[in-house]
């Protein structure tokens, strides 16, 4: 008699593991997935600043560059001097 029992309550048991507790242990992972895979808010403000960041940095170095340009004409062949005309020419981006 009680090994029926627990027979049963094993078989119950792996029943209920099966068809409720596999479905939800997926379910709830699947889930926590797609919300980290979104951004949060923090990481689009940081996003943002750090876009700005690097237009700031890019309007200062084109600044640099003309100056260094209205001084000396040749300062980027100056700069490599090791290198071919062509490959300063790739180097430069031109």
């Amino acid at each position: 008699m009680e090994e029926e029992f627990m027979g049963m309550l094993v078989g119950g048991l792996a029943i209920v593991t099966l068809f409720i507790g596999l479905p939800w242990l997926i379910f709830h992972y699947v889930t926590k997935w797609k919300q980290s895979a979104t951004l949060t808010q923090s990481d689009e403000k940081l996003l943002d600043e750090l876009h700005d960041a690097a237009r700031r940095l890019d309007d200062r170095l084109c600044t640099i560059e003309r100056i260094m340009t209205a001084e000396n004409p040749n300062w980027r062949q100056n700069c490599l001097p090791e290198r071919s005309e062509s490959q300063r020419l790739l180097a430069d981006g031109e």
